[in-house]
């Protein structure tokens, strides 16, 4: 029986061509997006997951103290005496790792040298994970302090190949250190990656910081590994218990998070997980089922407007005893026969397409076509499209009476039939609106934050990392560039322009109310010409001079600093930063240094020669680009020639703080384009539908005289006024998602009364120009061929 239908399916399939093709199409069109976006959902899902005992990894997060007991902050890290005090008086926890956040760093194989992102950590890290040794045994790899563990990658770039156990590699030009494992590279979607890993106690030996043990200094990570079945939040109150004992802390400032929920659920409020990029992975799950959805419908659409071609078949069939199952499981064989066609395209498109999406995205999507798991989730979205697809046009034509299909008297269904055709239509139209009203205001807002000054002149300004040579011959580099003529002032600073970090909330400042400070400032240590070089508008004092010996005491704060303070003259008056007293010498208007949609903390910038990190300047715009940089390289070089120059660009810099929303925007667009499509292709099934229900009725007006653009009216009004419902409808769902999306932002735009009228218009354009073409077709038939209709 299943052969005969697979026969009969394959036969009307080749017959109707047209038909047959614009269902695959449709179909593959919504399996690749749905793919296509189901993969990277996947991938953003099983982010820190790929450990066997995953489940059972946190990461410490720290509560930031607010007003009235209230927490005003949350953020991953903690310090260094915490994982020693927490392993030694809680029994649940089995493993604690302490480490660094990573930074890029150099590591060099002779002249072979590279910066490549290096972390420190405890042994105990090699347990946590399930790193797999292609070198070296992971029980030892990391006991010797002089040790590193390199990734596959890494080795073969240095060496060529990862036979490397007991070679020996130099660390920033100063340290040897001996190869004790190699492991395999770590996916992308893991937040510890690193191309080498040493030990926590050669970081003890070059930074006396993480050799101290204290409670004050949250500049590093924490990881734990719990026994299986141990209570998290019983861990927590022990961990209070701890932190009572050893600070003077009355809250609870460092918790566990589970580290896998942590990159999707990353917002905090009140110390509590409130959200994150969750959010956005439920929108794209939604935007893949509502694009399937849509060519589901399609499907739907173009076999009900054939019916008429296949009622006959029914009835013949029925007469001569088929009953009604075996005509569902006939119609479904099809429904299953051009889907799994269909998933062959989608396959075929999204290998196409992947290598560009990925570049949209920066990232490594890839369809593993050896992994079981991924061909039960193709057929199992097959088996679901198809059984959706094909459900209602196997049942609506299974349902035929064989008396009035043989006398071809087909009614439609009724108005339940004819309802529900329409709710789908307008259903497909309602998604792709709100999709391009979507758009309209994510571009909007991009625009909006990228226009908005963020308090300084961001072009020609480069950064360098200060590292090797350039920590203590800075004042030789910048005597001979500013000497060079390549560039025009120049400073030094612990961080980038554009940074996060660097917070801190001991300050006390003159007529202070509160016992303690609750708000948090952002520090900045620098040298000379700070505000001369980045251009920041100077309101009142002057800038880091070199003429002024009294500036090692002095600082420099931002306007919202000077507002907290409450200070009516600034300049002059002090302020206690971790008890040391410093006199305010300028003050500058604020610029943005983290995030551009929301307020910066206020800012101190104090003078201090001996923090080092990064070097900017402002390049001489009266060079070419291409000679300043040339310059800058090779004086660079003449200092530091162990260190591969990386200079970066502000406003590059500054341009990846829109990379989500750019994202997002993109994916809207694309995928809304696609939902518009697949749409226009279930109308052009629909009108069709209508056009052969209405064949003599046709044939009839235009012998009495009817005009093509008549009959071309009569059969378009009703699809464009269900276009217009559509309209109506997703109108005000759009300015009620985007005014909601908007509000998360504390700097936004508004949603313009254009945005509507552009989507809509726009939309309507396009599903008159589907319409028109299927009913100029019709109204331009021959009407002796509609009269033999019957």
């Amino acid at each position: 029986m299943f052969r005969l239908n697979l026969k009969i399916a394959l036969r009307n399939l080749w017959r109707n061509k047209v038909s047959s093709f614009i269902n695959v199409i449709g179909l593959a069109i919504g399996l690749a997006a749905c793919l296509m976006l189901l993969l990277y959902v996947t991938y953003e899902w099983n982010f820190d997951k790929q450990a066997k005992e995953s489940a059972n990894v946190f990461t410490t997060m720290t509560n930031i103290p607010g007003d009235n007991g209230k927490i005003s902050g949350t953020f991953e890290g903690s310090t260094t005496a915490f994982g020693p005090a927490i392993k030694q008086d809680i029994p649940e926890i089995q493993y604690t790792a302490r480490m660094d956040y990573g930074a890029k760093n150099l590591i060099a194989n002779g002249q072979n040298s590279f910066k490549r992102i290096s972390k420190f950590a405890e042994p105990d890290l090699l347990k946590m994970y399930d790193y797999e040794f292609v070198q070296g045994d992971p029980k030892t790899a990391l006991n010797n302090p002089n040790s590193v563990v390199l990734t596959t990658n890494t080795a073969k770039i240095l060496f060529g190949s990862t036979d490397v156990i007991n070679k020996t590699i130099r660390f920033k030009d100063r340290f040897d250190l001996n190869i004790t494992g190699v492991i395999k590279d770590q996916p992308d979607n893991s937040s510890n990656k690193f191309d080498y890993l040493m030990p926590w106690s050669f970081y003890e030996t070059i930074d006396e910081r993480a050799k101290s043990l204290n409670w004050e200094n949250y500049s590093y990570t924490t990881l734990v590994r719990l026994k299986t079945g141990a209570n998290l939040k019983l861990v927590n109150q022990k961990i209070y218990n701890v932190l009572k004992k050893n600070t003077n802390d009355n809250y609870q400032s460092q918790v566990l998070f589970p580290l896998s929920a942590l990159h999707l659920n990353g917002k905090f409020e009140e110390g509590k997980s409130v959200g994150g990029a969750i959010e956005q992975i439920y929108l794209f799950m939604a935007l893949a089922l509502g694009i399937l959805l849509i060519a589901c419908i399609n499907f739907m659409n173009m076999a009900t407007a054939k019916s008429e071609k296949r009622a006959k078949e029914v009835g013949i069939k029925k007469t001569i005893g088929a009953n009604r199952g075996s005509l569902v499981i006939q119609f479904l064989t099809e429904s299953m026969m051009l889907t799994f066609i269909a998933v062959i395209f989608a396959v075929a498109i999204l290998e196409i397409f992947l290598p560009t999406f990925n570049q949209l995205l920066n990232i490594k999507l890839s369809m593993s076509y050896f992994d079981k798991g991924s061909w039960l989730g193709i057929l199992g979205i097959v088996f679901i499209t198809g059984l959706i697809a094909g459900s209602y046009p196997a049942f609506y034509l299974s349902s035929f009476n064989p008396i009035q299909t043989l006398k071809r008297k087909i009614k439609s269904g009724g108005l339940f039939s004819i309802s529900l055709r329409q709710v789908l239509v307008v259903g497909q139209f309602c998604f792709a609106i709100v999709l391009i009203i979507s758009t309209l205001v994510i571009y909007r807002q991009i625009q909006y934050i990228k226009n908005k000054p963020v308090g300084f002149d961001v072009n020609a300004l480069v950064e360098i990392p200060q590292d090797g040579e350039l920590k203590t011959k800075y004042d030789v580099l910048r005597a001979q560039l500013l000497k060079s003529g390549a560039v025009t002032a120049m400073f030094q600073s612990s961080v980038s322009l554009s940074h996060r970090g660097q917070n801190f909330m001991d300050i006390q400042w003159e007529g202070m109310t509160k016992p303690d400070n609750t708000q948090l400032f952002n520090q900045v240590s620098t040298t000379y010409d700070f505000i001369k070089t980045n251009g920041i508008k100077l309101i009142e004092g002057r800038d880091f001079l070199e003429k002024f010996a009294s500036d090692s005491v002095g600082v420099m704060v931002s306007a919202s600093a000077v507002k907290t303070f409450g200070y009516k003259n600034p300049v002059g008056k002090t302020v206690t930063v971790f008890g040391d007293k410093y006199h305010i010498i300028g003050v500058f208007n604020d610029y943005v240094w983290d995030s551009p949609y929301k307020s910066n903390h206020p800012m101190v910038v104090f003078f201090d020669q001996r923090r080092t990190g990064n070097i900017t300047m402002r390049l001489n715009e009266n060079n070419s680009l291409q000679s300043n940089i040339e310059t800058i390289n090779r004086i660079t070089k003449s200092i530091n020639p162990a260190y591969p120059l990386e200079i970066n660009f502000l406003n590059a810099l500054y341009s990846e703080k829109y990379n989500t929303e750019k994202t997002l925007g993109v994916l809207s667009n694309l995928f809304g384009g696609l939902a518009i499509f697949v749409s226009c292709l279930g109308l052009f099934g629909l009108v069709a539908y209508s056009a052969e229900q209405r064949t003599k009725e046709f044939g009839v007006r235009k012998v009495l005289g009817a005009s093509v653009s008549n009959l071309m009216k009569l059969l378009s009004l009703s699809f464009i006024k269900m276009i217009i419902v559509a309209i109506f409808i997703s109108a005000p769902i759009s300015y009620y998602a985007m005014g909601k999306w908007l509000n998360k932002f504390e700097f936004h735009t508004e949603i313009s009364w254009w945005i509507i009228p552009v989507a809509a218009f726009g939309t309507l354009l396009m599903a008159v120009i589907t319409v028109s073409f299927q009913a100029y077709k019709t109204a331009n038939a021959n009407p002796v061929d509609a009269l033999k209709y019957e």
